[in-house]
């Protein structure tokens, strides 16, 4: 099985769609993620192959979770889940926050070898980010605890938004120390091809 293979095997098996131009993104995607991972660090997985199962996949997993129109990825790494997103889901307008430099300059060259209209990048701190229109939803995966993730970005997020967390196992201890103000409105397990563990998908509300 080559990663076109096993990216379309997953991708069936989330039930998720993928148009031939999203396919050939996505793996474009993935040859610059195995590309620069050589010189930048932007994630420990080094085999090709597991690229596409542990970071392309498992992020493809949030998608139906995705429905409004602006979103704000936090702590966004290698872009993952906020390039998936903006492959995916064109209309929505997807923002990519991290502080790193490095990984900051790989999203913007996935920009622009990608074409993403719908994608920016921000080389911020979250706490210190201040966006001029306020976000229908912020992501985030594998980033900070729930209770630091919803202080340190509360001021990016609309009255109305929701946060959208992807969390492994099901996370009773970060739950149980969100803020008062913080509402967990839903947490849905979800079934991860290619994947070993748990996954739990998080929405929390003001």
């Amino acid at each position: 099985m080559n990663e076109q293979q096993l990216l379309m095997s997953g991708a069936k098996a989330l039930d998720i769609t993928l148009s031939e131009a999203q396919q050939s993104a996505l793996l474009r995607y993935h040859a610059l993620l195995v590309k620069w991972n050589k010189a930048y660090n932007l994630t420990a997985v080094r085999d090709p192959m597991e690229m596409v199962s542990r970071h392309l996949v498992d992020s493809l997993s949030v998608l139906p979770f995705i429905d409004r129109k602006t979103v704000l990825d936090v702590g966004s790494g290698g872009g993952m889940p906020g390039v998936m997103i903006a492959i995916c889901q064109p209309d929505t307008q997807v923002v990519s926050l991290d502080s790193n430099g490095k990984k900051t300059r790989f999203l913007q060259q996935v920009k622009i070898d990608l074409q993403l209209d719908n994608f920016s990048v921000e080389h911020t701190r979250l706490e210190q980010y201040e966006p001029e229109q306020k976000f229908d939803m912020i992501t985030c995966r594998a980033f900070a605890s729930l209770r630091d993730m919803v202080n340190w970005s509360q001021q990016a997020l609309a009255d109305t938004g929701v946060w959208v967390a992807m969390k492994g196992v099901y996370p009773h201890d970060e739950i149980a120390d969100l803020p008062a103000w913080a509402k967990v409105s839903k947490v849905t397990e979800i079934d991860v091809p290619q994947s070993d563990g748990e996954r739990h998908i998080v929405h929390i509300t003001r």
